[in-house]
């Protein structure tokens, strides 16, 4: 299940929603905490001068301890994360309202607080914090002059030790703490929802996956589960993936099939050649030891036959093997086609002249028809001529005495057609598309006609 796509996305949409929360949350903390101190900052800038105005923090040039206790403790009343610092023209604390051993620092910088005083800089102001030696607050201030003389600053921090953690401020706000739950609801509905439309959308790989594994178990492919919803052009990835491996399982079966029925063939094609050579190599064996176990008693003329017939099997045999190896040839795409312009019917009637001696043996008529105007064709004049004498002698060879086979050339829309009849039985129409298989015979003409091996048409 881990290594599952699936499994893969919803680990990355987990680790990619906790990110963006924590990277949001942090951001709204922060955002809303620089929020808070800039309305605490306008809504209180105007303290310390307030204060200030009362004119009671000074007397006969003294600090009045009394006033600023009183003042201390009413602060500290009225918001206890106020914190009241009395600085002089340099910064120095020279009072606060803060336990003993709380405060860290002896000065604070003043430029924040004349920045503050003389103008209106973009708020919050963030001026030293004295309860810590790194930290920085909002604040307000106001100077204190004397006799038209700087005596001082008032120096309020607004925001105190009491919201110094992110924990803390999450905690005192109501309104923080509620933003956040519905930050966290709705990353959460987001990611199930993630996780659903993942599940849909891989959905189709894992039936696509499915099918392949039941293809490579050896599944027909009919019976696979392909999925649905598109095709090659108009569906998705994952569809045109589907079509591809459905294209593609269709070729690998046709491809299997074709070599099935090679390796049938090619076990067929071994058998009968096997038995083509067998039978003249078997003929000639008996001649040739009847001519040595007989040979003293046979007269001149009985040898001379003996001898004729092994010839006669010697040829077929060498036939046979000159037919074999053209056809290699020809399917190992050896042999080059080399095309020139000739007269088809001056071949044509040469090839006719050949069988003519043959066809007066078996008492048959060979007529060629010529045609008019037969014009000059473009091809291979030595191939031409080998499919037009193998036409013809397989026409000689099925047709009875007294027969007419038949040679025709007509001129038809820019071609030469060829016709090559015969009175013989003719094939049967359900043994017509293998007529051009190698080493195939009609049964009856296998029986009727020994020697011949059947590659001529092939």
């Amino acid at each position: 299940m881990r290594k599952s796509l699936y499994a893969k996305l919803s680990l990355v949409l987990l680790v990619l929603f906790v990110a963006i929360g924590t990277v949001f949350i942090v951001l709204n903390v922060s955002f809303t905490d620089k929020y808070q101190q800039e309305i605490n900052q306008k809504l209180n800038r105007e303290l310390a001068r307030i204060i200030v105005a009362e004119n009671v923090i000074f007397k006969d040039d003294q600090i009045n301890r009394d006033a600023l206790k009183e003042i201390f403790h009413m602060l500290m009343v009225i918001n206890p994360s106020i914190e009241v610092y009395l600085l002089d023209p340099q910064g120095t604390i020279m009072a606060f309202s803060a336990e003993p051993g709380k405060v860290k620092r002896k000065k604070i910088d003043v430029e924040p607080l004349k920045r503050l005083i003389s103008g209106d800089p973009p708020l919050p102001l963030l001026g030293d914090d004295p309860r810590d030696e790194h930290g920085k607050k909002v604040f307000t201030a106001a100077p204190i002059p004397r006799r038209g003389a700087l005596k001082g600053y008032l120096y309020v921090i607004l925001g105190g030790e009491t919201y110094d953690s992110v924990i803390q401020k999450i905690n005192g706000s109501y309104i923080l703490r509620l933003g956040l739950w519905v930050i966290s609801i709705s990353l959460l509905i987001a990611f199930i929802s993630g996780l659903c439309i993942f599940a849909f959308l891989t959905g189709k790989l894992k039936r696509l996956a499915a099918a392949m594994d039941g293809y490579e178990s050896g599944m027909a492919l009919d019976a696979l589960a392909l999925p649905a919803g598109g095709d090659a052009h108009s569906g998705d990835e994952i569809d045109r993936l589907a079509s591809t491996f459905a294209r593609m399982a269709g070729r690998i079966n046709q491809q299997v099939q074709t070599l099935e029925e090679s390796d049938s063939l090619r076990r067929e094609l071994v058998a009968n050649v096997s038995h083509d050579l067998r039978t003249p190599l078997a003929t000639l064996r008996g001649y040739m030891e009847t001519l040595l176990i007989k040979n003293s008693g046979l007269s001149e003329e009985e040898r001379k036959d003996y001898l004729t017939i092994a010839i006669s099997h010697c040829d077929r045999l060498s036939n046979l093997i000159a037919d074999l190896f053209e056809l290699a040839k020809l399917d190992s795409l050896e042999s080059t086609i080399s095309p020139e312009p000739f007269n088809l019917g001056e071949l044509t009637q040469d090839v006719v002249q050949k069988f003519s001696l043959f066809a007066r043996e078996k008492h048959i008529t060979v007529t060629a028809d010529m045609g008019r105007d037969i014009p000059f064709v473009r091809a291979d004049i030595a191939l031409i001529e080998r499919v037009l004498e193998n036409l013809i002698d397989n026409a000689l060879r099925f047709t009875p005495e007294n027969g007419v086979v038949r040679v025709s050339l007509t001129h038809e829309h820019e071609k030469v057609v060829v016709e090559v009849s015969d009175t013989g039985p003719g094939i049967p129409e359900e043994e017509i598309t293998r007529i051009f298989d190698r080493f195939y015979q009609l049964e009856r003409s296998r029986k009727g006609k020994p020697g011949h091996s059947g590659l001529g048409l092939a």
